[in-house]
């Protein structure tokens, strides 16, 4: 009888103690919209994506819901020291002073601030359940480091020429840097401030050991000859070969920026130094060409998936006739969808019928000539319709994949869409969509894939090498896909998979930040 007893008093114990020890994982983890997170595929390992116990990315490092004692003692502390101390006492009123710090430091930047005001307003929920993480967004406004640069080089004539480089090495917390490099008149180091900003989410989202950095010059590289180019690429890397290499910082492709750029770039790389390239990979590979576009493609089909359809027969609507917007294009075609349109400076080529892989050769073959026209189609095409309508938004389609420049898809070009049926629109390239376009694309009800999702690919492809299957490159997407998703269930953002790329690519990054300390 004693025993027995004293068995139950035990039992009793033990099952008060859980239930007082584990309020918040509880409200985390078994409820149905908890996020189960998925340990990335391994690069030397083609085995299938492994699923961890349902312990949250929000419940580590003190987790996210913080107890009353740590949420008062954060709150309690200034956010700013300037002219008097500055606190705050909600999220969205530590997201607003972000905010203001931003524009008193880089008003003359007006991408970076745009992106800064975006992102801080998908945040604000972090901060007012742990106002620890407002400090550490205050710290990664600031890059590591922001490298400028001259870069000479000679035209065909014999006159010097003269660009500014760049690369901003952003944030290493979680390894070493890795992003993009873009050449266009329009690349100055407020939108290369705004691009590393928002690589840092992208590639926190991934949930690999890498950094952030993106890098380019203002260069038009479309009005230049293939010499011209070749020079002006072996003078930039003569420069930037002082902070980039393996296990370093390792620049990918971006806008005008392909495999050619990248292999000149790569050449002058291996003159000046003797390590080219680490575990096996090569630096500066230009194997991943399609792996961005293809990437866009299978997040369209996993968030098409979670609404029961597919993309077989979806009319497409492509912005863009860049190496992202043709291999959208292609993997397109795979899935059974109808490619209709390609854009670039001279306007827009329409197929009624959509473009098969013939046409889409085509294609290849005019964009691939250095400076050449999409006007040039419509001599190989009789079916093919040129700047016709006017306004190619006004061509009805089920979806549109924007892969050109910055802010290219408004608020009224979204509205425009979702008059003509549109039902989804989903980033091909970076910041594509304006903050006023997202409230329209919420308030229509239109599907959106944001960039820091759906630019993920090479990032994935560099991850699990080159040799891996497409399946495999799906599941990793998938598996970005549904930590996105149950992130923004929790909280309270259903189906706002901008809300949810943001705060689980922030969440990563700044837990590393954190254990890291003043750096």
């Amino acid at each position: 009888m004693i025993i027995s007893k004293s068995l139950v008093i035990i039992q009793r114990c033990s099952n008060s103690t859980s239930r007082r020890t584990l309020p918040a994982m509880s409200a985390l983890s078994s409820s149905p919209n908890s996020t189960s997170f998925t340990r990335p595929l391994s690069s030397s390992s083609s085995a299938e994506t492994e699923v961890l116990p349902k312990v949250t990315l929000l419940s580590r490092n003190q987790n996210v819901h913080s107890n009353m004692q740590l949420s008062k003692s954060w709150r309690n502390k200034p956010l700013f020291r300037r002219q008097g101390d500055v606190r705050f006492r909600t999220g969205l009123e530590a997201a607003n002073l972000l905010v203001d710090e931003a524009k008193r430091r880089d008003s003359h930047e007006t991408q970076f601030i745009d992106s800064v005001t975006s992102t801080m307003q998908c945040l604000s929920p972090i901060f007012e359940r742990n106002p620890r993480y407002a400090f550490v967004a205050k710290q990664l406004m600031e890059p590591e480091r922001f490298l400028q640069f001259r870069v000479p080089w000679l035209d065909d004539t014999g006159v010097i020429r003269m660009n500014r480089g760049f690369r901003i090495q952003y944030n290493s917390a979680l390894g070493p840097y890795q992003g993009s490099l873009h050449f266009g008149s329009h690349i100055n180091s407020g939108s290369i401030k705004s691009f590393g900003f928002d690589t840092v989410f992208s590639n926190g989202l991934t949930g690999y050991s890498i950094g952030a950095a993106v890098g380019g010059s203002d260069i038009n590289p479309f009005d230049k000859s293939e010499a011209e180019i070749q020079r002006f690429c072996q003078s930039y890397m003569t420069e930037l070969v002082k902070y980039v290499g393996p296990d370093v910082d390792l620049p990918t492709m971006g806008m005008g920026v392909g495999q050619k750029e990248l292999g000149y770039m790569y050449g002058q790389y291996k003159r000046i130094n003797l390590k080219s390239s680490s575990d096996g990979k090569p630096f500066l590979s230009s194997s991943a060409s399609n792996a961005s576009g293809v990437g866009v493609v299978h997040f369209a089909n996993e968030m098409l998936k979670d609404r029961g359809d597919t993309l077989k027969g979806k009319r497409c609507l492509i912005i863009g006739a860049g190496k992202v917007a043709r291999s959208v294009a292609s993997k397109l075609l795979e899935f059974g969808a109808i490619p209709l349109t390609f854009s670039d400076s001279s306007g827009h080529v329409y197929e009624p019928d959509g473009f098969d892989e013939a046409k889409l050769k085509t294609i290849d073959k005019i964009k691939d000539e250095r400076g050449a026209l999409l006007g040039r189609y419509i001599i190989a095409s009789t079916t093919a319709m040129f700047n016709d309508p006017e306004q190619m938004l006004d061509i009805s389609c089920d979806l549109c994949f924007p892969c050109a420049a910055m802010n290219n898809i408004t608020k009224e070009a979204a509205i425009r869409l979702a008059d003509n049926g549109c039902k989804g629109i989903i980033e091909g390239g970076s910041s594509t969509v304006t903050d006023d376009a997202r409230k329209v694309i919420k308030k229509r009800g239109l599907m959106y894939g944001p960039h820091t999702l759906t630019l993920t690919g090479c990032a994935v492809h560099h991850h699990i090498g080159s040799h891996a299957s497409d399946d495999q490159f799906a599941k990793e997407i998938a598996r970005i896909y549904r930590d996105t998703k149950n992130t923004a269930q929790e909280f309270h953002a259903r189906g706002d998979l901008y809300t949810g790329a943001t705060i689980t690519g922030f969440l990563r990054v700044a837990n590393a930040m954190l254990a890291h300390g003043a750096v």
